[in-house]
């Protein structure tokens, strides 16, 4: 319990880098009204310890293995609507500030931010509020992603450097329909090919 006698917030946090993620434990740890319940190093062990923990607040990177912190908050919003999420980036684009709000994100903060914000921003979320750094927020609708969410799977595989046929094989389509994706993508960015398209949309926040 916290001094007031009330339940403290209860947080897991999702981050794949393990100095990251200690860090991140140690601070919220030092908070009286916060208690830290779970860990996760991927977006799959994120969901699995949503589900099992109950938390007020989950707090995730973007870019993680297995399931990436925008599509995690698109998971917890579909199956655990009480838990809300933050998420904590290095990346201030405003295409991802607008993807994770879509999928129903509380807040969108980074990581070089002061640490003490971290606290206050897992309260002010936990009361309901939403949590955004007023620069990047009014960036964030200057340019909508023109990615459909078929196209951007496709080319975010195609940037790890999967072939059209290993894609087609791993989301069950044709070649054909994968080629199809990637043509789209690639006039979409303007670009010339799949790895000038993934770039650009990368660098925008939309990948």
């Amino acid at each position: 319990m916290s001094p007031s006698g009330e339940r403290p917030i209860r947080v897991v946090i999702a981050e794949d880098q393990a100095m990251v993620l200690g860090a991140l434990v140690a601070l919220l740890g030092m908070e009286s009204d916060i208690k830290v319940v779970a860990q996760a190093r991927n977006g799959k062990l994120a969901l699995d310890a949503v589900a099992q923990e109950h938390p007020d607040v989950l707090i995730t990177d973007i870019e993680m293995p297995e399931l990436t912190g925008l599509e995690l908050a698109g998971e917890i919003k579909k199956r655990h609507q009480r838990t809300r999420v933050i998420i904590l980036t290095t990346f201030a684009r405003p295409g991802y500030l607008r993807r994770a709000l879509e999928a129903g994100a509380s807040a969108y903060l980074l990581k070089d931010m002061p640490a003490e914000k971290l606290a206050d921003a897992v309260r002010r979320v936990h009361r309901g509020l939403r949590v955004i750094d007023p620069e990047l927020a009014s960036e964030a609708w200057t340019e909508a992603d023109p990615l459909t969410d078929r196209e951007r799977q496709v080319l975010r595989l195609a940037s790890e450097g999967m072939t059209t046929t290993d894609i087609a094989g791993q989301i069950g389509l044709s070649d054909g329909t994968v080629r199809n994706y990637l043509s789209e993508a690639i006039s979409k960015m303007g670009a010339t090919n799949r790895v000038e398209a993934a770039r650009i949309a990368r660098e925008k926040g939309w990948l």
